[in-house]
């Protein structure tokens, strides 16, 4: 495919959905905000989106809202709803019993999207990384890990359609030499110190693990910590068998109609002393 530059109408568009799709609702000023687009700009989409019957406005005020047609922007998705049936239970029991945040994340295109999380169920966190949030496959330890587990086809299809966006990063050859792969497929997860594309930049860390359906990848289980809390390898030496072992009931769950996560759940614990993401914004 010949390189060019994305469309910028239609990226902007998308952006204008998402944020719909997050929100409910919004009116036309929390659009431009959300989608960080100039508000003559989302006028225009708006005006489009309705038109084509995506988007409505919401009798008596002047909000808008996604209509039913947007599903059939989806008829082509295999939904993963499964995977989340299953990964619940297990994430929650380990955020129990350990204290941080867990999600379990998919692949969407050239990103990898937050398909369930506890980042509700625990105080340390920053952020709320709801369903739907979705970060650059490369610059996230779940998309690492994925990479390294997913086929070859399907990897150079994400690696060169990655490159069609100018994209010429360190991160890309590593993969493209098949290097990153192997390391992280011989340690069996992969880790990311002071993420760049979340939220917080530079404030949490996460260490990420395979989840396999029927012997092929499926998606991943994340672990999110404080930058400041501990580096990399001590969260690994800490809780790497917790978390792959939480990973192998999910997919297991999930590959065996017979198997009840529910029986194996990990005992809980009492969580490491609770401890305010305040408490760490000095030294970040």
């Amino acid at each position: 495919m010949e390189r060019s530059a994305p469309i910028r109408s239609i990226c902007r568009s998308i952006a204008v959905l998402q944020a719909i799709n997050r929100a409910g609702s919004l009116t036309l000023q929390e659009i431009s905000r959300n989608a960080d687009i100039p508000y003559p700009t989302a006028f225009r989409i708006i005006q489009t989106l309705v038109h084509e019957g995506l988007v409505e406005c919401e009798p008596h005020r002047k909000r808008y809202r996604a209509t039913a047609l947007t599903q059939s922007l989806s008829l082509g998705f295999r939904d993963s709803g499964k995977l989340v049936e299953h990964s619940h239970s297990p994430i929650v029991a380990m955020t129990k019993k350990i204290g941080w945040p867990m999600s379990l994340t998919t692949r969407a295109g050239q990103t990898m999207m937050v398909r369930d999380s506890t980042h509700l169920l625990t105080s340390l966190t920053f952020n709320n990384y709801y369903p739907g949030y979705t970060l650059p496959i490369l610059g996230c330890s779940s998309g690492h890990v994925y990479l390294a587990y997913c086929d070859d086809e399907e990897r150079t299809s994400i690696l060169n359609g990655i490159k069609t966006l100018g994209d010429e990063s360190p991160m890309l050859k590593l993969f493209e030499s098949g290097s990153l792969r192997t390391v992280i497929r011989e340690n069996g997860y992969a880790t990311i110190d002071r993420n760049r594309n979340n939220a917080n930049p530079g404030k949490t860390s996460s260490i990420a693990v395979p989840v396999f359906e029927n012997g092929h990848i499926a998606g991943a289980l994340t672990l999110i910590f404080f930058s400041s809390a501990m580096a990399p390898t001590e969260a690994v030496a800490r809780y790497m068998d917790d978390l792959k072992e939480t990973a192998r009931k999910i997919g297991m769950a999930v590959s065996d109609p017979d198997f009840d996560p529910h029986a194996e759940l990990i005992e809980e614990e009492s969580p490491e002393p609770e401890l305010q993401p305040e408490a760490f914004a000095e030294a970040d």
